[in-house]
């Protein structure tokens, strides 16, 4: 058995689903952060429970093939990035062994799993960045937090967001710095200005800034808008959102415009999206087209369907699909986001995209009911996965395939196995690499009904 404090000598053997190393010592499995595939270490056991230990890396004795050094001096600190040690095509094939072995741990499901589609150039891809605003030492930072706290690691620049938030960050500092503006404090609940929110759109290159603060006042508002026009490229848009409540929401109900418009611009592939302060839109615009495009291949349109995109969010994969096919009809929780894909669908000029409020498990039998049948059913759940309700639906409809586009290859494979009981085969699976550096993974599945 294993002791508390003592040191052993461990192989990594694989990542587990946060990016930690996952070995073995005498049987007995150790979580161990910052761990890689094929290192060998030393390690201190930190933690002992009944069925595992976390262990702390005091030497590696011999490093994985894979490790290299990463290109944040912070990737160790913060908790954005978990992977950031392992080189691009280490990433993207454990990305792609992990996809296989849920499925087939899980679900039972044996099927092709092709490699992970990963990024050209896998840095500097986020589109929206949320940073938290502190003090230390005296002075603002701004930054991101660190792993499983609060604490703020200020991050002047960040390898995976867009560069224009370093000249963001810079003028914010100076005007908190000139202005004495107060900072929120969590614990008092004192303070004024609580985080600052970037959005770029990547292919028009506009920009919008949104000040959140704990109360309706801005100092000097004239001065900050005059720095931030002045200093940053293809600003756009400043909004000035109002968060009172005591909660770790970010966005507060009330926002107002200060400069510009309400609104960005930005496009995947050749359709036109609106982005407001509070809007949802994929984070990484580059492979989210990679993504659709797979669905949309899969799902193998003629323009004689009747689709069903539920979960659909802001209408992104529905109005890729509307182009393709006779109809496709939405359904998703978030009212606002129902209003922005209606909106999406007008100013892209799409008129055979109808979209639904409510809850998937609710509407979808309901549309069912009302005769509204699918040849194909695209499905592109949160991390939990399908409702029960919505999947037996989906059987009940008959569709000849299912796209299903998922976030989370637990869910994935326990939804699979329940197709695959009631008459659906599994016939491919696509993992795509949305966010790199991190271990996250999506992926795109066809199954067809036998």
């Amino acid at each position: 058995m294993l002791e508390l404090n003592k040191q052993y000598e461990l192989t990594v053997e694989d990542l587990g689903h946060s990016g930690e190393g996952v070995g073995k010592i005498d049987g007995f499995t150790v979580f161990v952060e910052g761990g890689l595939p094929g290192d060998q270490l030393l390690v201190k056991i930190a933690t002992l429970k009944k069925k595992y230990a976390i262990g702390q890396i005091v030497k590696i004795i011999n490093p994985s093939t894979t490790r290299i050094e990463p290109a944040c001096p912070k990737a160790s600190i913060c908790g954005g990035c978990q992977i950031m040690h392992m080189n691009y095509q280490g990433q993207l094939d454990i990305k792609t062994k992990r996809v296989e072995q849920t499925l087939s741990r899980i679900g039972k499901i044996e099927t092709k799993v092709h490699p992970t589609l990963g990024m050209e150039n896998p840095y500097e891809y986020r589109n929206k960045a949320q940073f938290p605003i502190g003090i230390q030492a005296g002075k603002a930072i701004l930054g991101f937090y660190k792993k499983g706290s609060h604490d703020i690691v200020d991050t002047d620049y960040c390898h995976i967001q867009s560069p224009i938030n370093t000249t963001v960050t810079e003028v914010i500092k100076d005007y908190i710095e000139k202005n004495n503006v107060t900072v929120y404090n969590e614990k008092t609940k004192k303070g004024l200005l609580r985080h600052v929110v970037t959005k770029v759109g990547f292919t028009t290159g506009e920009v919008m800034v949104v000040l959140i603060t704990n109360e309706k006042s801005l100092p000097n508002k004239e001065a900050l808008v005059e720095a931030l026009v002045k200093k940053v490229e293809g600003l756009k848009s400043i909004v000035h959102n109002i968060n009172d409540k005591n909660t770790n929401v970010i966005f507060g109900k009330e926002s107002n415009t200060i400069y510009g418009e309400d609104k960005i611009v930005d496009y995947i592939g050749d359709l036109k999206f609106n982005i407001s302060a509070h809007s949802f839109y994929q984070v990484n615009p580059v492979q989210t087209k990679v993504l659709y495009e797979k669905a949309l291949e899969y799902a193998d349109l003629n323009g004689e369907e009747n689709v069903f995109d539920i979960y659909c969010g802001i209408g992104t994969i529905s109005l890729f699909l509307a182009k393709k096919a006779k109809k496709v009809y939405g359904v998703e929780v978030v009212n606002a986001a129902i209003e922005d894909a209606k909106e999406n669908a007008r100013i892209n000029n799409i008129d055979n995209a109808e979209f639904f409020v409510g809850k998937a498990e609710e509407v979808v039998p309901k549309l069912y009911k009302q005769n509204k049948t699918a040849d194909v059913v695209v499905v592109d759940p949160p991390r939990k996965g399908c409702e029960e309700t919505v999947l037996e639906t989906i059987v009940n409809m008959a569709p000849n395939k299912i796209v299903y586009v998922s976030c989370n290859p637990s869910t994935l494979a326990r939804d699979l196995a329940y197709l695959e009981e009631k008459g659906y085969k599994t016939v491919e699976v696509q993992p795509v690499d949305m966010f790199p550096h991190t271990a996250h993974v999506e992926a795109v599945t066809l199954l067809v009904k036998e």
